[in-house]
């Protein structure tokens, strides 16, 4: 048995005849456009504010080296002998840290090639007055078996 389902004239969907008192509401393309238009003017005004904040905040930190930055290029190497060495940053980072200077002093601490290195960091006052830290240390323990032997072991000079 089947069963048929009598759909209206006008479609499964039917809308009201023209001109009649039933009337549909609906946005124009025109309308969707203009709303879009002031949605992403909107949009790109907030945006362009908190770019702006971001580049503000930016301007306002004071960028420091770190001895981390050392001991990690000193920890690329695969060697090391006793001894002080001191520079500044522009062979580690060019025109980034001007006025900023380094020490090292290493010096082995058992007679295994086991190194200990202290590093400071510090401003050269004579470049000008800087806020913030005017020196940070550290101070790290190396194993560099390829190292000539050193004052722990018996041979070789210190400081």
């Amino acid at each position: 048995m089947i069963i048929r389902v009598k759909q209206p004239e006008n479609g499964p969907f039917p809308r009201p005849p023209v001109g009649s008192s039933e009337s549909t509401s609906a946005f124009t393309i025109l309308e969707v456009i203009i709303a879009c238009a002031i949605f992403f003017m909107v949009s790109f005004a907030v945006i362009e504010m908190v770019i702006q904040g971001l580049s503000a905040a930016r301007s306002l930190q004071q960028r420091e080296p770190d001895a981390g930055m050392l001991a990690a290029t000193l920890s690329l190497t695969n060697r090391l002998e006793e001894g002080t060495e001191s520079g500044d940053f522009e062979d580690i980072a060019p025109g980034l840290y001007r006025g900023y200077r380094w020490e090292r002093y290493v010096e082995e601490v058992g007679s295994n090639s086991l190194f200990k290195v202290d590093f400071i960091v510090y401003y050269n006052r004579s470049q000008g007055k800087r806020k913030g830290l005017s020196e940070s240390h550290m101070s790290i323990l190396l194993y560099k078996p390829g190292s000539p032997p050193g004052s722990a072991s018996g041979r070789g000079g210190g400081r």
